[in-house]
């Protein structure tokens, strides 16, 4: 049964364009796993019509199966950027979070 993944990254003040990079740099090799169907990221524009709170960086996932998405989350590539843009005080970003639904 596939799973589907949001996840969103607020950046640092003046650090957006790093975070953004630093994602976008996830999606060739994620592309590349198996059971990835879609892995996207994207940054909001400012719209009258879409006036909503986020923090400003979104993935957008698809997932054969839970076990896929899990194999993926391990991935060593994936472990650095938690590890050295989330997680270090040096790193870009100043917020995440990451949903899981079916």
């Amino acid at each position: 049964m596939k799973v589907y993944c949001t996840a969103e990254f607020k950046a640092k003040e003046g650090r957006e364009e790093e975070l953004f990079n630093a994602l976008k740099k996830l999606e060739k090799p994620t592309h590349e796993e198996k059971g990835c169907v879609q892995y996207i990221v994207m940054k909001k524009i400012k719209n009258k019509f879409a006036e909503g709170s986020h923090f400003g960086i979104l993935l957008n996932e698809i997932w054969a199966n839970k076990e896929a998405f899990e194999e993926h989350c391990q991935m060593p590539y994936i472990a650095d950027f938690f590890e050295s843009q989330c997680i270090s005080d040096t790193g870009s970003a100043q917020e995440w979070n990451v949903n899981l639904l079916q």
